[in-house]
């Protein structure tokens, strides 16, 4: 037996013990296994088992960096560390083959309330992307850091909850501090004004356990009276007349995931290799096949998290200059509708690892000298991080050609999108003349 088929059998009777809770005999199985490994991947998973079967938090920790040192995307590892440093809870941690069933029914939820402290009136948001305004005495306050940030979050410590896995489902019971009074806000929103006192509240999604809370928001950088005049040149430049009153422009905050993907494409290339021939100064050619790894590193893989306006909203999301985001402040939200992502986490998260790997094995044989790529795998691709950012959007609808069309309006650089097919760009001159040319 080889010393590295000898390593792999201690792993095993290590990993054994350590699940029927016999630690002592797992540390020294583990123990040797390392001395034995002559492989990364066993490295890992030796140190890994280690860490799980160590009773200091000081040597658990040094035994689960010691798997990442060789295992950089080691799940498992990275979900006790976040355990460790206390961004996990142990009883949060779900089971992957036994996801729980969404929960049923009403859900009692903290919301924010925004009032003047001068005058106790209703403030909201401003368009101008800076102040909180009171609508009667017009005293302004601006958001501060925020209680999110603008930075990514660990998508390994989301998947190991149900935050990662559940949509909102139920709808949402608030308690105005403001009047007393109670009332349900639907599942996809987040905002809302009392139906009393009309004071505006938003959802602390951040102290509840099965929603991800937004960590980025772009604010709206314009009016409605903006927002219509954008509306109605779109309209008239596209030579289109509505067939009734077209509803004013509303402004709404739609969810938006983005990712990034790291790790390695596996593939398998033939390449062609001469050599040469001694007798009569003529070369040998002969394919042969090699196995390697392609690094992968793709950020900010942007997605719609919301399933209703998604067609039309995937058209608007390229057009938003994302580096502007800021860090969520639930005071942007005053005064201004906002939805919910009904497209849970984990699953945008496999249609981005799937847009990567599409992108880059198309890209492969050109970034490889252009070599013949027989096999290509993303197994060895991984999401590092992702965010929930709300992006401003102006929304209505306008009838056209027997039906009501979407139409979105981009709330921070004014570009319109809709339902409709696209015209074709007109052409014309030269371009005109070839493409006879090419037809005769």
């Amino acid at each position: 037996m080889s010393s590295a088929d000898y390593a792999r059998d201690l792993l095993r009777s290590g990993i054994i013990d350590a699940k029927t809770g016999d630690k002592d005999s797992a540390r020294r199985y583990l123990d040797r296994a390392i001395y034995m490994a002559g492989t990364h991947d066993v490295l890992a998973e030796a140190w890994f088992w280690m860490g799980e079967v160590m009773d200091d938090p000081v040597e658990k920790r040094m035994a689960y960096e010691n798997c990442l040192s060789h295992d950089l995307h080691h799940t498992r590892a990275r979900r006790s560390l976040a355990v460790l440093d206390g961004r996990i809870k142990s009883d949060e941690i779900i089971d992957p083959d036994r996801l729980p069933s969404a929960p049923e029914g009403l859900r009692a939820v903290q919301a924010d309330r925004f009032m003047c402290p001068k005058c106790g009136g209703r403030m909201s948001f401003s368009p101008d992307g800076a102040t909180l305004i009171c609508d009667y005495c017009s005293s302004k306050n601006q958001p501060g850091a925020g209680r999110g940030t603008e930075n990514e979050k660990d998508f390994i410590v989301a998947m190991a909850t149900m935050k990662g896995h559940n949509k909102p489902l139920q709808e949402q019971v608030f308690h105005c501090n403001g009047c007393g009074a109670e009332f349900i806000l639907p599942p996809k929103q987040i905002s809302a004004n009392c139906a009393y006192c009309d004071s505006p509240h938003v959802v602390s999604l951040e102290k509840t356990k099965d929603l991800i809370a937004p960590n980025s928001i772009l604010p709206f950088a314009f009016d409605q009276k903006k927002a219509v005049r954008l509306l109605v040149d779109w309209v008239q430049g596209n030579d289109i007349k509505p067939e009734k009153k077209v509803d004013l422009p509303r402004g709404i905050y739609l969810p938006m995931w983005t990712f990034n993907i790291g790790g390695s494409i596996d593939y398998t290339a033939e390449v062609v290799e001469y050599k040469e021939n001694g007798f009569d100064n003529e070369r040998e050619r002969r394919v042969v096949r090699i196995d390697d790894k392609f690094p992968v590193l793709v950020i900010d893989i942007a997605l719609p998290a919301s399933r209703k306006l998604s067609a039309v909203f995937m058209k608007l999301i390229p057009g938003f200059d994302l580096s502007a985001l800021k860090p969520y402040d639930p005071r942007y939200l005053a005064g201004w509708l906002a939805e919910v992502y009904d497209i849970p986490m984990a699953d945008a998260s496999l249609d981005a690892r799937s847009i990567a790997f599409k992108d880059r094995r198309e890209r492969l044989p050109y970034l490889l000298n252009n070599i013949n790529i027989v096999r290509a795998s993303s197994a060895g691709m991984l999401v590092e991080s992702f965010k929930l950012a709300l992006l401003p959007v102006w929304m209505t609808e306008l009838p056209f050609e027997g039906r009501e069309h979407i139409i979105l309006i981009n709330g921070q650089s004014g570009a319109v999108k809709s339902d409709l097919p696209e015209k074709d760009e007109e052409r014309g001159g030269l371009f005109d003349f070839l493409a006879d040319l090419l037809n005769d």
